[in-house]
């Protein structure tokens, strides 16, 4: 289990030429899955074309030749881009996974998953009983990510797992190289399997449907579908120390030290323009923006706590995924 840097609610786009199929189908799904369904291919293709370009991540990589020899570069990165996609309302819509009917007369539904191979979204089939055969052939070619039957009695709750599975796929696979770049920086944690298990428990457990890696401090920002934000601190033995070492050259009291040196404190200085991290005009009330850690033993220790996010410190709107949803986005049908 990996995470990605970022993950959001995304739409899922039924394609079937019944219109009362897709009716019933989007009626019994769940209504917090945004959807948007199509019963005529040419219109869902010109759609696809159009509103897959939301989900390019607008993130400023600088390769630097400059002073290094010709084979060698450096790399920046513009990581408070990633959690700023926050701030686009239309994050949303952009479509994660394709649910599309075999058996269609404009052109079925292999011919549709061909004419899409090339956008990022991933493709579920569904067949009938007599063309599995048909569906697993197109499996194996990597035209189709799953198939469903649609005869089989647990078809739908099978349906909301293969959604639920495949958007978490989109979205490691849409980051997969700006994650191998962090790893070899302070995010190691992205593929640290025993963190990623703590970070979706607490997804079940506080509510939240979207996640950004967070730069200064070093972090993951939630979101909760009403849009309240809260901020995952991540520390290790050695990030815990250099808060130490700032803290200590920063002339701070010696019970901050002391805290910090003995790993019991995670320090969240979000009033101060420091990173994160402590400043002199924070003095004696430290306190006030610490917490206790709690311990994961993963690959390395790490410590981490939750805070509160104070409004400035996010310095934008943010649309929650609720807004979007009572706004009526994504549930319409095209002819």
């Amino acid at each position: 289990m990996q995470l990605p840097v970022y993950t959001h609610p995304t739409l899922t786009v039924l394609i079937d030429d019944s219109d009362s199929f897709l009716k019933s189908l989007a009626f019994q799904l769940d209504p917090g899955l945004a959807r948007k369904t199509f019963h005529d291919t040419s219109s869902a293709l010109h759609w696809l074309r159009h509103s897959t370009q939301l989900g390019e991540t607008p993130l400023h990589v600088n390769f630097d030749t400059q002073n290094l020899p010709p084979d060698q570069c450096n790399v920046a990165l513009d990581l408070e881009r990633i959690w700023r996609i926050s701030g686009q309302a239309q994050r949303f819509a952009v479509p994660s996974v394709l649910v599309v009917d075999y058996s269609m007369p404009q052109m079925n539904g292999l011919e549709f998953c061909q004419a899409v191979r090339d956008l990022p979204c991933k493709k579920i089939l569904f067949t009938g009983a007599a063309d599995e055969k048909v569906a697993v052939t197109a499996f194996n070619r990597g035209l189709i990510d799953r198939y469903i039957k649609k005869s089989d009695d647990d078809a739908l709750d099978i349906l909301e797992q293969e959604i639920v599975s495949l958007q978490r796929e989109f979205f490691l696979q849409h980051s997969d190289t700006v994650r191998d770049l962090l790893l070899l920086h302070d995010y190691a944690f992205l593929q640290d399997e025993a963190l990623a298990a703590v970070v979706y428990e607490l997804c079940q457990r506080h509510g939240f449907v979207e996640f950004y890696i967070f730069p200064n401090p070093c972090g993951i920002l939630f979101f909760t579908r009403d849009g309240h934000a809260r901020l995952m601190i991540i520390e290790t033995e050695r990030s815990l120390h250099t808060q130490y070492e700032m803290a200590r050259d920063s002339d701070a009291p010696q019970s901050l030290l002391l805290a910090l040196l003995e790993m019991r404190v995670i320090p969240y200085f979000s009033d101060a323009d420091s990173d994160g991290m402590y400043s002199s005009q924070i003095g004696e009330n430290w306190f006030r923006y610490c917490a206790a850690p709690t311990i994961c033993l993963g690959r390395v220790t790490y410590f981490w706590a939750l805070f509160d996010v104070p409004p400035h410190q996010l310095g934008q709107p943010v649309m929650s995924y609720a807004q979007f949803l009572r706004a009526g986005a994504g549930d319409s049908v095209s002819a």
